[in-house]
């Protein structure tokens, strides 16, 4: 099979791309490398074609759809508080970007394209666990962008017959995050402050909790998206299922690093959630999909390539 991934040097979009590579399918990266890494697809880069180019560039993306089979849209600014300081730049990414693509997939001939969106569409409903079928509530820039986004796919397959598959990821972690941005997601800069010797950075009180989903399940998901026969037209949560506050996930990052847990605390984000935890029944009856990795195994994974990161300057600051 022949695909297309978009933000593929990114962290979830690397990892999706290594998955692709190792089962013997012909990928195509599309990045503009303002989130994502070279070093990312250093692994496989002989094995890839690589196209630079950025989702506002419509006759780009219409040329990378040119010979795919399937599409798998992970390319995105994805954060909430970057969206809240730039609204503008947000929707011509994630929302213009994202049509952008289904409408080069189309005149291109792609059968099936898998779309990243977002738990953040379901903004901060109290009903936990959040549902597919609930009421779309987003509270940022980022979470209406994502949503837009999973309303044309919605229409592109009724319309147009492209078929479209959105899955709403639920905090999704691992190697490959970064910590090194003011938009950072929550467990990379844990770990990071951490090894640092220094305090971990909370907004609020720490109580708020979020589903934290490892990226092997999330490209996991991916791949049976691309091939379910019933997923099209549909949009899925794609979580673990569980939940845990910012409190005990920073004892839990603490006890994987071996370093105490100290945490300074500072004001609520604006544009956050307060819970989130996926019904991930939809994706199991439509996908067959089955998150496995324990927030344990998944937090030694995620601290294991941070220390494999750090190794090589930890080195070189000995022997200078």
């Amino acid at each position: 099979m022949k695909v297309l991934v978009t933000g593929g040097a990114g962290f979830i979009g690397s990892n999706l791309t290594d998955a692709l590579v190792a089962r013997g399918d012909q990928v195509r990266v599309l990045d503009n490398f303002s989130t994502g890494h070279e070093a990312n697809l250093a692994a496989v880069a002989q094995r890839i074609e690589l196209v630079r180019a950025d989702l506002r560039d419509a006759a780009a993306v219409k040329a990378a759809c040119v010979g795919v089979d399937v599409v798998f849209h992970e390319g995105a600014m994805p954060s909430v508080p970057r969206s809240v300081d730039d609204p503008a730049t947000s929707f011509a990414v994630n929302a213009m970007g994202t049509l952008n693509v289904l409408l080069g997939a189309k005149e291109c001939g792609v059968k099936r394209v898998v779309y990243a969106a977002s738990s953040s569409a379901y903004g901060d409903t109290a009903v936990l666990p959040k549902r597919e079928d609930m009421l779309q509530q987003p509270q940022s820039p980022y979470a209406a962008d994502k949503v837009h986004g999973e309303n044309l796919c919605r229409v592109f397959t009724r319309v147009y017959g492209l078929e479209c598959v959105a899955l709403r990821y639920f905090n999704v972690y691992g190697p490959r995050q970064r910590p090194d941005s003011a938009y950072a997601a929550v467990i990379p800069k844990f770990i990071d402050a951490l090894l640092r010797g220094e305090a971990a950075r909370i907004d609020g009180d720490g109580g708020q909790s979020r589903d934290f989903t490892f990226v092997r399940d999330v490209v996991e998901a991916n791949l049976l998206a691309a091939v379910a026969p019933k997923a099209p037209g549909q949009v899925m949560n794609i979580g673990a299922g569980g939940r845990i506050d910012l409190l005990t996930l920073l004892r839990e990052i603490a006890a994987a690093t071996g370093v105490p847990a100290r945490a300074n605390h500072g004001p609520d984000r604006a544009g956050d959630v307060r819970d989130s935890q996926a019904d991930i029944s939809l994706a199991q009856r439509i996908l067959g999909y089955n998150p496995n990795t324990p927030l344990s195994t998944g937090l030694k994974a995620t601290v294991d390539w941070f220390l494999a990161q750090r190794a090589p300057v930890e080195n070189e600051r000995k022997s200078s």
